[in-house]
Formats: structure tokens, sequence, C-alpha cells
């Protein structure tokens, strides 16, 4: 029977397409970096055997070997002769990102140790904003970037209505999410927020921002803040590093009563 050195290659995240145009260790390497980052708590450290990663990513062991000096220089792994390869524990895990009923989650998903605001200006209304800012020819954008311990974990644009932006203090945008801001710096009665999820790549503009490689994976969360009246107060729009969140959806799911679900009609 094969002895099973470390978690099979199958823990791993499934192996992307890779790009002809760009180094393959390169691309191998930063898929095993956003694995390390976005592993549980619980995960092994121990990363699968050389042989176990070339076939699960379809490459040969020189290339296998040039990604693994790769993260070993960069402080990720630690190899050990005849005992493996290893995730230092040093390294955090991906915090997630949680969309659930509470507006509380909203203000803790939205917190950094530190921001940066990079714009607070008028701006024409931008045309995929148009249809939730019906009558509107400007509207206040503001940008922000969020760091954790020095690193740039997300990059932030709200747009607002003029009315609402030229009363957003200035001390709080580097202390508070822009929802909290609303409710409880301006009293806007907020009664809905839209918010939904997707995954990019990020954009040339991005790159420095965020301080991520060529091909990064990214998440965009768009948040729709909206009045009692239905009229859209914010729309932020939150570019998160993929190697630093992962996102995370909980229902709560009703008690169905023993013996109702599946009875036959007219039992």
């Amino acid at each position: 029977m094969r002895r099973v050195t470390g978690p099979l290659p199958s823990a791993l995240p499934a192996p992307p397409s890779l790009n002809r145009h760009l180094p393959l260790w390169y691309q191998v390497a930063h898929h095993l970096l956003a694995a390390i980052r976005g592993r549980r708590p619980d995960a092994p450290l121990r990363l699968p055997t050389e042989v176990e990663l070339a076939r699960h990513y379809r490459v040969s062991l020189i290339t296998v070997r040039e990604a693994l000096r790769w993260l070993e220089a960069e402080g990720m792994i630690s190899r050990q002769r005849r005992r493996g390869t290893f995730v230092n524990p040093d390294v955090p895990a991906s915090p997630t990102l949680m969309l659930s009923g509470s507006l509380q989650t909203v203000f803790d998903q939205q917190q950094a140790t530190e921001v940066d605001v990079l714009e607070q200006a008028v701006v024409p209304v931008p045309p995929e904003l148009a249809a939730r800012f019906p009558n509107r020819s400007e509207l206040m954008r503001f940008r922000r970037l969020r760091r954790h311990e020095g690193v740039p974990v997300s990059h932030a644009v709200n747009h607002l209505p003029v009315e609402h932006g030229a009363r957003v203090p200035a001390d709080l945008l580097r202390r508070w999410p822009m929802t909290r801001v609303l409710q409880e710096a301006l009293g806007l009665a907020i009664a809905r927020i839209e918010d939904t999820v997707e995954a990019q790549l990020a954009t040339p503009a991005l790159l420095p921002l965020l301080d991520v490689p060529l091909l990064s994976p990214v998440l965009l969360f768009t948040g729709i803040t909206l009045d009692r009246q239905g009229d859209a107060v914010d729309v932020a729009q939150i570019h998160y590093r993929g190697d630093r969140f992962r996102f995370s959806v909980s229902f709560d799911v009703p008690v169905t009563a023993p013996g109702k679900e599946g009875e036959p009609e007219g039992k």
C-alpha cells in the first residue's frame, strides 16, 4: 500500500487553466499561495509531495520545484529534507467576508486598521449607475484604500448624492465604513442594503493599489444602500484581494413539521 505523506492534491482547489504566455512556475506558485492563505484554520500544514503537485497541475517537476523555491523565498513555506514541505504556521489565513442580515456585520467587514483617503470629488454619474440615480447628473465619489498591518487588503469606491456626500465628516472617512457614516453621522434612515459578490481578475489600475501580481483574483463586493423611499443613498464597490479574503454566506432553514413534507395530495 502506498504511504500517504501529506494531504492529497484533491484537498487543493481545482487547478486553473494555465496561460502558456506566462511562466508556468509563476502561475503554480500564485495558485498555491492563494490556497495557503485561504486554508481552514484546522487544515494540515504539510503540502502534497512534488510528484503529487506536478500531477495536480499537469506540469513538470522542474516547474513545481521552481514554484516551491519562490514560496520558500517569500516565507510562505519551509522545505525539510526527508520530511516534506510545510506551510509556515505564521502565515495568516484569509479572513472570511460574510454576508448576513446584521448591519453590524456590514460595519465589521469594512473595518481596517489603516485607511488612506485617495479621492473625494464631485464627478459625472457613471453610466452603469445612471439607473440607480435617475434625474442626477453628478455624484460625490469617495475612494479609499484599506490596509491591515501595512498590507493593502481592499479598495473601496463609494458614490453618494452630492447633498449627502458634502456632509460627510472628513475625519470619519479614515475611521468608519460609509454605511455607518450615513446612519450615525448623517442621520439617514437606512431601510435596505442589497449586496452582491463576484470574482474577477485584477484590472491594471488595481494592480499597484492592492499590490498584487498579474492575473490575481479579486472579489468585487457591491453594496447598494437604500433609504425608506427606496432611493439609493450609496453605491459601494469594494475590491478585496482574493488571497486575503474568502466569501461565506449562511441561511436559516425553517423547520418542517414531521409528516407534512412529501405527503400525497388529498390525504
